[in-house]
């Protein structure tokens, strides 16, 4: 089991706090602490933050162990071209420690909105993820790039390199069982949101696996994850208080309908072992934790917990 720690980009701006250092701080308490790995999530103007890459970049300069994932990035609203760019360059400013966690949103309102100030096509978004991925992928390559698609290249030659070969490892989310058979077909890892049942989690991550056997991939080179979120308090009673509000600021009206559908814990530390061990049965090996309420002391406590747990 791996344990990484989702930093809040997010949170800030909601606080109305631009500054970045206190997000590099928690990074660095992360690596002190012994956490496996560093995420970052993204939305330009539907949830403003920090931008992902660059933070991520940051973080790398300072940073020695931990891995750095994108959780995740909005690929269809980037030209491939320049994230591969981005992402190779941040795979040598961090030695080979980057986890390329891909996505294409959600449709709502906002996120259309988003998508078209950014001059990027909301329909097909899918099938322009896709590609991007598989563009990216070629990039990172020896060969030279010839592409033919919705981007045009000839003979084009990508460097620096990533540190890692063939690029950095690609994790999709989702739980629908089209973007499970894509995560079986084509993804190197699945990092979902959910759901917080570990019985569904490990039905809909079987479908991963046997997507993978289908396509003749090897099931065991797909990594397990999920994404969950954590409020610990002394009651349940208070922790779900505690999570409640800071959905409700997070995410707005669609708060409880989201809470029913995403991995969260909200109690005492004594009962966050327990859960989080039902879902490593099941089979994650990689959880990204992002806290409800203050950072550092629910860190402390979880690395104290991953401890006590043996890991």
């Amino acid at each position: 089991m791996e344990f990484g720690i989702l930093l809040p980009t997010r949170e800030q701006i909601i606080h109305d706090r631009d500054e970045a250092r206190s997000l590099l701080r928690l990074a660095d308490a992360a690596e002190d602490l012994g956490f496996d790995s560093v995420w970052v999530g993204d939305s330009t103007l539907a949830r403003p933050r920090h931008e992902p890459l660059t933070l991520l970049s940051a973080v790398a300069g300072r940073t020695a162990h931990v891995k750095l994932g994108t959780a995740v990035l909005v690929v269809p609203q980037r030209n491939p071209v320049v994230l591969a760019h981005q992402i190779a360059t941040l795979d040598q400013i961090s030695d080979g420690r980057v986890i390329f966690g891909a996505g294409f949103s959600f449709d709502a309102p906002n996120v259309r909105a988003e998508f078209e100030a950014m001059g990027a096509p909301f329909e097909k978004r899918i099938g322009r993820m896709l590609e991007s991925i598989k563009l990216c992928r070629a990039l990172w390559g020896d060969e030279t790039v010839d592409w033919d698609g919705r981007w045009k290249l000839d003979g084009a030659q990508l460097r620096p390199k990533p540190v890692q070969p063939g690029g950095p490892p690609v994790w999709g989310g989702g739980s629908a069982r089209a973007s499970l058979q894509r995560t079986g077909r084509y993804f190197d890892g699945w990092l979902p949101t959910g759901p917080g049942d570990a019985a569904a989690w490990a039905k809909d991550w079987a479908v991963v696996r046997q997507s993978a056997s289908d396509a003749d991939r090897d099931p065991n080179g797909v990594t397990g994850a999920l994404y969950i979120t954590v409020m610990i308090a002394e009651t349940f009673d208070a922790g779900e208080e505690g999570l409640m509000g800071y959905l409700k600021s997070y995410y707005g009206p669609v708060a409880d309908a989201l809470r029913a559908k995403e991995a969260c814990y909200a109690g005492p530390l004594d009962g966050l072992g327990p859960w989080m061990k039902q879902f490593a049965d099941a089979g994650v090996a990689h959880f990204v934790v992002r806290f409800a309420g203050d950072h550092e002391p629910q860190m402390r406590a979880l690395a104290k917990l991953r401890s006590e747990l043996g890991q």
